[in-house]
């Protein structure tokens, strides 16, 4: 099949990329020219592990091709992917100006039967939208031309997108015709091969389902920090109660592990926008606002950690942090539990030395200048480079190299030899045996 995907962030760049894989034929569109041309010479605009490969492949073999015009993709394909951005506005809710946009460009060209798929993260009611603003340019050209819209969430975690997307769990698609359905079926087929993984619903439920599925991942996380916190008013060690509560098949492992809060792209900004959603039909969404309180809170518990310890004023000392990233595999910082623990540490006096694997680079670039400038914030070129005289690590991001460090070469290069782990990487008893103070999150 000929597609057309426009927008080539995260979610168009994997999803262009990895259905030219099957064998279709995609053409990316993006307004940005220097990203355009980059992606033509292989510069790939985000980290994402394997991605590299299966673009430069694809776009080599002509399955995949990138253009900055929307008329020119639209020529040869009657199957649209929009998946521009959408961000939060103000007020949290999900700003769609560019997906209307994209929308109301489609309807300014459109002359003959196309399905035009929503793959970005959008509120309820969206499709109906999008359908309007189509039909609109289409009254305005005098074109009398039939298309179908429909709602086709992802569901892929940085880190591991592409194997998400080759692999699915489930292919969530909201339609409101056969002919749609259809397509999207033949779309889709060679990602079934092993069993039926497309789930056909109503647009407006599959909208939703986006929003409830991050929701209830975030709600797992923030729950099991509220008990991490508890535990350590009450004495007892989180990681017991994690296998514990882990072990019952309806809870299960994943998504319970305590930390400092949950960052990136996706839940924060999705939790957010569900609660607009909610407050904007007149209904109060308890759960999730409690949701969102704990993981805000939580983003500071790791400072608390530190001036529990070292006192309100942190003049004159220096902090090493290993992790910037959100989460290990990615290099977005998107509201990163890291970002909220630096503003704090450097207004309180203090000094940092910080290292990640990946978002280096990011970090160079979304971080203060000021920061920079001044010395108070040095993004060190290696791991150990972060621990040099610094009185305390803080771990933020659990990356693998992190997770069994050469623990002599950490006491020799620190001034004290302290850790505050954000992931519950260490084992405390493991720590003190090393000569270390240690504190966890609800250890």
């Amino acid at each position: 099949m000929n597609l057309t995907v426009i927008g080539t962030g995260y979610v168009g760049l994997v999803t262009g990329a990895c259905f030219a894989e099957m064998g279709n034929t995609v053409t990316c569109v993006d307004v940005d020219e220097k990203k355009i041309q980059g992606l033509k010479k292989g510069i790939l605009p985000i980290y994402e592990p394997g991605l590299d490969t299966v673009v430069n492949e694809n776009h080599k073999a002509g399955r995949l091709l990138f253009t900055t015009s929307i008329a020119e993709a639209m020529r040869d394909s009657n199957v649209y992917f929009i998946a521009v951005g959408t961000p939060p506005g103000e007020d949290g809710s999900a700003d769609l100006q560019h997906v209307l946009q994209v929308a109301k460009e489609i309807g300014q060209h459109l002359d003959r039967y196309a399905l035009v798929v929503d793959k970005s993260t959008v509120p309820v009611g969206t499709a109906e939208r999008v359908r309007a603003a189509v039909q609109e340019q289409l009254d305005h050209r005098g074109q009398d031309v039939t298309f179908s819209v429909v709602s086709n969430p992802e569901f892929l975690k940085e880190g591991a997108a592409v194997d998400d997307f080759m692999r699915p769990d489930r292919i969530i698609v909201g339609v409101g015709d056969d002919r749609a359905r259809e397509l999207m079926q033949e779309l889709y087929a060679p990602f079934n091969r092993n069993h039926q993984r497309l789930i056909f619903m109503g647009i407006r439920d599959a909208e939703l389902t986006k929003y409830a599925a991050n929701a209830m991942l975030a709600t797992k996380i923030s729950f099991m920090n509220e008990m991490a916190n508890l535990c350590e008013h009450l004495g007892v060690d989180v990681e017991n109660v994690r296998l514990g509560i882990g072990s019952d098949s309806r809870i299960g492992y994943s998504f319970i592990y305590p930390g400092c809060g949950y960052g990136g792209s996706c839940f924060p900004k999705d939790v957010k926008a569900l609660i607009r959603m909610a407050e904007g039909r007149g209904y109060e969404p308890t759960v999730l606002n409690s949701v969102e309180i704990r993981n805000e809170r939580q983003k500071h518990r790791l400072f608390e950690k530190i001036t529990q310890r070292f006192g309100a004023d942190l003049t004159g000392m220096t902090f090493g942090i290993w992790g910037l990233a959100f989460k290990p595999g990615t290099d977005d910082m998107r509201e990163a539990p890291s970002k909220a623990l630096l503003e704090r540490l450097l207004a309180a006096g203090a000094k940092v030395l910080a290292y990640d694997p990946v978002a280096m680079e990011t970090a160079g670039r979304e971080l203060p200048q000021t920061w920079l400038a001044d010395g108070r914030l040095i993004l060190a070129e290696h791991q150990y480079d972060a621990l040099r005289e610094v009185d305390a690590l803080v771990l933020v991001t659990e990356w693998k190299p992190f997770r069994h460090p050469d623990f002599k070469a950490m006491k020799k290069l620190m001034k004290r030899p302290i850790v505050v782990d954000g992931r519950n990487q260490y084992d405390p008893r493991q720590m003190k045996l090393e000569g270390f103070e240690y504190s966890g999150i609800g250890r």
